[in-house]
């Protein structure tokens, strides 16, 4: 099975069609597949739903996609920093279905396992628990959450073999694993690309079974809140 592309747009072919869902890796500006999104952009895929951490800033990440209005919906923990998200959500062009951040990271990886639902006491009895299932165990109330079951995942790594193993840095590490294994396809954009067998097998944050296609690629090294002392 070929896994190997030569640019993002060659990676995304055959996968894109207007409505779909998209599951999306990344933590505020760090670890995002950038170059993954910027080719979803250029191809004019419209009516997009996606399931993310956060919506980068106003030009970069996803936020590249809501100032060309191509995102119905975003499944979120976090969209404080984006200027367009607030204006297109208030206006109401813009669907938001908030998660919290550890249940959305269950969200995905539950889906990656073929869990079609969980029980947490997160959210019970705030607006996160509004119209969902509510079950009692030992005493306490759990809500149901389900899994997200994404059409297509993106994701940003820092190193893979040729079949798609991949290593995570640091902390862009983050969501990307659990969005990696919730989509039908996912597609892996990469800092450096070496040979199979050359991955001591310890150090593997996500084997290659989640990677069903993988491009090489520049990546941006952008600093979201930069504070600094007075000289």
């Amino acid at each position: 099975m070929k896994k190997l592309y030569g640019s993002a747009s060659e990676a995304l072919e055959g996968l894109l069609f207007d409505g779909m869902f998209i599951a999306a890796g990344g933590f505020g500006l760090c670890g995002l597949p950038e170059n993954l999104l910027a080719a979803i952009r250029d191809a004019g895929t419209k009516d997009l739903t996606f399931a993310s951490n956060n919506a980068g800033v106003d030009d970069f990440g996803i936020g590249i996609l809501l100032q060309t209005r191509q995102v119905k919906k975003m499944i979120s923990s976090y969209v404080g920093e984006n200027d367009t998200f607030m204006k297109q959500y208030l206006s109401g062009e813009l669907e938001l279905e908030f998660n919290p951040q550890g249940t959305l990271a269950e969200r995905m990886r539950a889906a990656g396992c073929g869990i079609p639902g969980f029980y947490t006491k997160t959210g019970v009895g705030t607006v996160i628990a509004e119209g969902k299932e509510h079950k009692e165990f030992n005493g306490e109330t759990y809500i149901l959450e389900t899994g997200l079951f994404a059409d297509v995942s993106i994701v940003k790594a820092w190193k893979a073999d040729e079949t798609g193993n991949l290593i995570f840095r640091k902390t862009a590490r983050n969501f990307n694993p659990p969005a990696a294994m919730c989509g039908k396809v996912c597609i892996a954009e990469v800092e450096e690309i070496v040979p199979t067998g050359s991955l001591d097998p310890d150090h593997i944050h996500l084997p290659g079974i989640y990677v069903h296609r993988l491009i090489q690629g520049s990546h941006e090294k952008r600093i979201e809140q930069r504070t600094v002392r007075a000289s």
